[in-house]
């Protein structure tokens, strides 16, 4: 099937939402946890939270357009901390439920039956049933000219994660934390790793790599 660019701007918006947000693939399982300047905490699940840089430390997430009230951005920008916590299996149903829209007064923590949970010196709350999560002070808001989507840009500051998941190297073993990917809006995926493989050099076959990093003797 070949659908072309005039095929796409003619499809009806729920339709081109759904094959549109398909084609980047599976993407990480993302609550972010925030809390407004009057106390009111807020959660949502994103799923377009990505890697910026190691040193410093740095996380990029993509919002929609800041025209109408968007909870979790106002958080942000109030209190300059954030939580991200990725979605396991445990509680997928739940984390999917956080995306209806809760009026600004109602916890999504409460309306949704998750634990809120408090790190210092972090003052945004974090996902209890979470295995993997992580605080962040925003460095840096960024509106996209060509659709004005936010670009939040944030430092991480502190991370929590299950001691058996984190590898010698450093490498997190997201599948024994049963953590969960996304595809489109609305499918949610477990992950069944493959394996490890050495860094890439030309002429060089990659060799196999246990998890912590080690080759695996043929």
């Amino acid at each position: 099937m070949h659908i072309t660019q005039q095929d796409i701007k003619n499809f009806e918006s729920q339709f081109r939402a759904r094959l549109i947000n398909s084609l980047s693939g599976y993407k990480s399982a993302n609550l972010i946890g925030t809390i407004s300047d009057q106390g009111q905490t807020n959660l949502s699940i994103v799923s377009s939270v990505f890697h910026i840089g190691a040193d410093p430390a740095l996380v990029g997430m993509l919002m929609r357009p800041h025209s109408v009230p968007r909870h979790t951005l106002e958080n942000i920008l109030q209190t300059k901390h954030y939580t991200i916590n990725q979605v396991s299996a445990e509680f997928w149903q739940q984390a999917h439920q956080t995306s209806a829209r809760y009026e600004q007064t109602v916890s999504e923590f409460s309306a949704v039956g998750l634990q809120e949970e408090y790190l210092a010196p972090c003052i945004a709350p974090f996902v209890q049933q979470s295995k993997l999560k992580y605080a962040l002070e925003l460095r840096e808001v960024v509106t996209l000219a060509i659709n004005n989507t936010e670009l939040v840009i944030g430092e991480v500051s502190d991370i929590i994660v299950d001691e058996q998941a984190l590898r010698k190297d450093g490498f997190i073993d997201l599948s024994c934390l049963n953590t969960l990917s996304i595809t489109s809006l609305d499918s949610y995926h477990t992950n069944q790793r493959l394996g490890r493989l050495s860094y890439a050099k030309p002429g060089t076959q990659p060799k196999k790599l246990d998890l912590d990093g080690e080759e695996i003797e043929v």
